[in-house]
């Protein structure tokens, strides 16, 4: 019987870690102009900027907890996490999709509540600070832009700026729509928008979250693909306990047994593994048994 394990360099080395000091600047952004935002809306008596303001209070969250995260992950492991913190990261973004949400529902609240009842507003006052809100919000996301594709943690930061990018531009329409207008009810209808539109985006990240906390196969890996590429390995004539998941956003791991005809070439069959996953599907974390029909007899039934 032969085991064989392969990993990248560093469990810690985060695919987040990376862009740790492009989220530093943006959180330096976003906190400098949350109080701006939050007085401007209370002063002009805008829905829509305190909206806005919401979504960037938020954001100021998000990223200090993508930061916290982050840092959490480049903690070595230990005998009781074995896998160390890298993991904190997939937690802050679950944190994030469901503070998002949540505001949402506050957002479309207090929209229907105008609905009933416009307040009056001060256009001229609610367009500067939406002009600015949007200068540091678009800021923000040129700083994130690269590592949203790479790490769910930034990618969640980064929708977070997206919405607050948008959001400004909603209030900047509804102040121009009450300057021009009068139409008070813009307000509402507006900040209802943006609550409205990071639904559909926080929805597929708060999937893409719970699917790796329930140990899913990673999107982009083939599994039955994986497991013929197994088998066309010479001398394997069996693979089971077939797993493939992910640690956290750009590590994923794989671990399985093969059943080989002859124990004497276990070392060559392994190496064979290794090189089929790691070219073929980018995985360098792995975990692969070797064993003869024999040993897989006398192992017991298994559930998964």
């Amino acid at each position: 019987m032969g085991t064989g394990h392969s990993h990248a360099p560093s469990l810690g080395a985060t695919a987040g870690g990376r862009h740790k000091s492009r989220l530093q600047w943006a959180l330096g952004l976003t906190a400098s102009f949350v109080g701006v935002e939050v007085a401007g809306g209370l002063i002009t008596g805008s829905l829509a900027l305190l909206a806005d303001a919401a979504h960037m209070l938020t954001d100021v969250g998000g990223l200090a907890l993508a930061l916290l995260a982050i840092r959490f992950a480049e903690r070595p492991a230990t005998p009781d996490k074995t896998y160390g913190y890298v993991r904190t990261e997939v937690l802050s973004a679950l944190t994030n999709a469901v503070v998002l949400l949540l505001l949402t529902v506050y957002i479309l609240y207090e929209a229907y509540r105008r609905f009933q009842d416009p307040p009056e507003i001060l256009s001229g006052p609610m367009l500067v600070v939406a002009v600015a809100g949007l200068i540091v919000n678009l800021i923000s996301m040129k700083l994130l832009t690269a590592g949203s594709t790479e790490s769910l943690n930034v990618k969640g930061a980064y929708f977070e700026a997206m919405a607050d990018m948008l959001g400004s531009l909603g209030v900047i329409i509804a102040a121009l729509v009450v300057m021009f207008t009068g139409w008070k009810l813009a307000d509402p209808v507006i900040g209802a928008g943006i609550g409205l539109f990071i639904v559909p985006r926080t929805w597929m990240m708060l999937k893409q979250v719970v699917h790796i906390l329930m140990e899913g196969t990673p999107p982009e890996v083939d599994v039955a693909l994986l497991e013929r590429k197994l088998l066309e390995i010479d001398g394997v004539t069996a693979v089971h306990d077939l797993h493939v998941w992910t640690i956290t956003s750009g590590l994923d791991a794989m671990s399985c047994h093969l059943v080989v005809a002859d124990l004497a070439r276990a070392g060559p069959t392994l190496e064979a593994a290794r090189d089929a996953m790691k070219s073929g599907f980018g995985l360098d974390h792995t975990t692969i048994q070797i064993e003869d029909q024999a040993l897989l007899d006398s192992e017991p039934a298994r559930a998964i």
